[in-house]
């Protein structure tokens, strides 16, 4: 397995609020922990939610004594967001803040991923396949038939999210468990890449450097400001 990061602060963008962690080897009683957080908030409050969500999980995945990875990811998820929740009432400037959270962890061929907001993952294998379900309001209407997929990528409500880290007293992630394929891609992103670039593309660049996932991971960022840049970008490439 070899796995390669890299965050953006775009081209509109004054602050960097995507935080990102890649970990190949064993962390606690993980073998490997791969991390895309993207904050909000007003000033330094989302680059704050998400550098701190991030580094306050990966400590208690290091501190716990549970085995079994989806026990262990749900339990630092609500310590994280109980802790993130207690800053904020610490320090009026952080009042309000958040962070999306998608989180992957891979016993050799078996994925474990938990997510919570519109940060992603993909498996890119035969197929292009998005394994994590955005919590946004553009996703809800959908799933009701209201807007198409094409006119969600436009629309102007399209960034406000549903779910996230700090947004509420108790916070519920989804969790999946992905079977993974020698060669197969996964990608891990924030919605600075997947609001410029259509899945299509997205997948085109990864398979034509397939072999070199750090030009992969390079490749999506420039494209992502070229087309506009308007947000920060944080992405994670691993193949198995």
């Amino acid at each position: 397995m070899k796995a390669y990061s890299i965050t953006d602060i775009g081209e509109k963008r004054r602050i960097n609020q995507d935080y990102v962690f890649c970990e190949e080897f064993t962390i606690g009683n993980l073998p490997n922990l791969f991390i895309v957080a993207d904050g909000m908030g007003g000033h330094n409050a989302g680059d704050y939610a998400s550098r701190f969500c991030v580094e306050f999980f990966t400590q208690r995945i290091i501190e716990s004594s549970l085995t079994l990875p989806i026990g262990m990811i749900e339990m630092a998820v609500k310590e994280t967001n109980d802790m993130l929740l207690h800053k904020a009432q610490e320090n009026s400037e952080l009042e309000g803040m958040g962070t999306t959270f998608v989180v992957a962890t891979i016993f050799d061929k078996v994925m474990y991923v938990a997510n919570i907001g519109d940060s992603r993952l993909y498996v890119i294998g035969k197929e292009m396949k998005q394994i994590t379900e955005d919590h946004s309001l553009v996703e809800a209407m959908i799933k009701t038939g209201d807007i198409s997929k094409n006119e969600a990528r436009l629309h102007p409500n399209k960034n406000i999210i549903t779910r996230a880290l700090g947004a509420n007293e108790t916070v519920e992630a989804d969790f999946f468990e992905v079977n993974l394929e020698d060669g197969d891609i996964v990608l891990m992103c924030s919605d600075g890449l997947t609001n410029m670039l259509e899945d299509e593309t997205i997948e085109s660049i990864v398979r034509e450097n397939k072999g070199d996932i750090e030009k992969s991971a390079e490749t999506l960022v420039n494209c992502a400001n070229e087309n506009g840049g308007k947000d920060n970008i944080a992405i994670i490439i691993v193949r198995v």
